[in-house]
């Protein structure tokens, strides 16, 4: 009998090595896949890595789609004055997506990756569902993959402990994990993008009664909540409220002003919009320089936009950033949220 065929994301680190691992012990073939997004010094890891396993190794360069898709997309949201996350995108449009298209063309069974969520169905619909090990769990970061994707895909690291898988793990796979935003390499956010938005002019800081207080670097480089560089010597206790790009100016003020219920939220997708609309035991989680809300959440659409009218106020959530829903383990929906009242 034919042992169902696999194609696997692998990046040559513990994750992916013991995805592999498990997904072997299963009964299944497995083939790696690596994507190439901007360099070849992940490739080295991963090619010497397959080889060391044994297993055929596909590599995908995809640098030009991964510059359009992702890394323009980045540049553009700090220009209009948001916090995108790239890494939200990249899973839905570039990493599971070519994952999924490569396994189909090449009649793959499955695909799967090293990401720690699970997968559960219902009634024929496929929900991620959060990680058994919580400090792990990246279902936050897996909202917008879409149904004929969950449900060709695999999830071996759901039910593991991260801690543990790094301890029994080989000494060879345990290279230090990459941490932040990939394509950075190193740099902070702030560091990276004035190289790329070198035309961004210093500009003012205003209170909310629109008086100059300070002044800014260059209003791409700050985000909603942040403290510091304000350069507002008499007001040392202000935080950023708003980011207007059109002004080039920041308006600050104090922190508690940044407590917002009512949020609007763009590109949004569900797997199952009924149990999302005005359900009430919905919760959601924003990540970012604020704290999540830890009460549920009333969901209505309004034209093109959900509003999310929160229980309990979110702190300093930022336009660009993911605004994901769950349903107790469940995500059941998420989008990006586009601006926020108090």
């Amino acid at each position: 009998m034919n042992k169902r065929k696999v194609l696997l994301a692998f990046s040559g680190g513990v994750d992916s090595c013991t995805a592999a691992r498990i997904l072997q012990e299963q009964g299944y073939e497995v083939s790696l896949l690596t994507l190439n997004l901007f360099g070849d010094e992940p490739i080295t890891r991963a090619v010497e890595t397959a080889k060391n396993l044994g297993l055929p190794l596909k590599v995908k360069r995809l640098a030009d789609r991964f510059q359009q898709e992702i890394i323009d997309n980045f540049i553009n949201g700090y220009r209009k004055g948001e916090t995108p996350a790239p890494c939200t995108r990249c899973n839905t449009h570039i990493k599971w997506r070519m994952l999924y298209e490569t396994a189909r063309r090449e009649s793959f069974d499955h695909i799967a990756t090293g990401h720690y969520f699970r997968i559960h169905q219902e009634e024929g619909v496929c929900y991620i569902r959060q990680a058994s090990d919580p400090i792990k769990d990246q279902s936050y970061y897996l909202w917008g993959i879409p149904q004929e994707i969950l449900k060709m895909a695999l999830t071996p690291m759901g039910d593991r402990i991260k801690s543990e898988i790094v301890q029994n793990a080989p000494s060879a796979h345990r290279a230090p994990e990459s941490m932040g935003i990939c394509f950075l390499q190193g740099l902070s956010y702030t560091e990276w993008l004035k190289i790329r938005l070198p035309d961004i002019p210093q500009g003012e800081i205003v209170d909310t009664r629109g008086n100059v207080i300070g002044q800014h670097d260059g209003y791409p480089f700050y985000t909603i909540g942040q403290k510091r560089n304000l350069h507002c010597n008499q007001h040392p206790s202000v935080c950023v409220l708003r980011i207007e790009p059109e002004k080039n100016r920041i308006v600050a003020g104090s922190p508690d002003e940044l407590f917002h219920r009512h949020l609007l939220v763009r590109e949004y997708y569900s797997p199952n919009p009924e149990r999302l609309i005005d359900s009430p035991t919905v919760r959601v989680k924003i990540r970012g320089i604020g704290h999540n809300p830890e009460g549920f959440a009333h969901i209505r659409r309004v034209g093109h936009l959900l509003q999310v009218d929160l229980e309990t106020p979110a702190w300093a959530p930022a336009p660009g950033q993911p605004v994901v829903f769950y349903d107790g383990e469940l995500v059941i929906g998420g989008g990006i949220l586009d601006r926020s009242y108090p």
